[in-house]
């Protein structure tokens, strides 16, 4: 298969990791029903996702798919954000799911992405560790996020960086405190 977007094949041992098409369907339903026993992307997500624009959906594979990220990139915006990551759960600790989250940020950088956020679990340790060794931040909270009413850790990444801007320059973020507007919000960090 061509790679989407720019996104050339990546081998990392003995996996390879490449744009995901139509064709990994079945593979992306079962991985899902295997790893997760709530908030499952279903299988017409899973198609329309392939067929977005915005959005970027890689495999790694050996001699199967073991896993896939999920990145959505907002129209209009710098922010792309990590949707939805899997590893089959016979495949962890291989640093599968490092490479796809790499792969996902060199894929949404590519397309003009400056940031990547995600929404993690507060209870997923492992993962925190994981997004955190990787640079990400917390940055907010979401009570009552997830179908079982978890908690969520919003983390951030700056992805890309400009010539002889500051490396540390740092965005604040204030939440919604209002149910109508999120004018506010934005106003605040405007004039910060």
């Amino acid at each position: 298969m061509e790679p989407a977007d720019g996104l050339e094949s990546r081998s990392v041992a003995d996996t390879r990791i490449r744009a995901a098409g139509l064709q990994d369907l079945d593979a992306l339903v079962l991985l899902e029903e295997q790893a997760f026993q709530t908030d499952r992307l279903s299988r017409r997500s899973f198609r329309r996702f392939l067929q977005g624009d915005n959005d970027h959906l890689l495999v790694v594979e050996d001699s199967a798919v073991r896993g896939y990220v999920l990145l959505l990139r907002r129209q209009g915006t710098r922010l792309a954000r990590i949707y939805s990551i899997c590893v089959d759960p016979e495949s962890r600790g291989r640093g599968l799911a490092e490479q796809l989250i790499r792969a996902g940020e060199d894929a949404v950088r590519s397309a003009g992405s400056a940031y990547v956020r995600l929404e993690v679990r507060r209870d997923n340790e492992t993962a925190i560790r994981l997004y955190r060794r990787l640079g990400y931040r917390v940055f907010d909270a979401i009570p009552d996020y997830y179908e079982d009413g978890a908690e969520a850790l919003r983390l951030e990444k700056r992805i890309r960086f400009y010539a002889g801007s500051r490396s540390d320059f740092f965005i604040p973020y204030y939440s919604q405190t209002t149910p109508f507007t999120c004018g506010p919000a934005a106003l605040m960090m405007a004039m910060n």
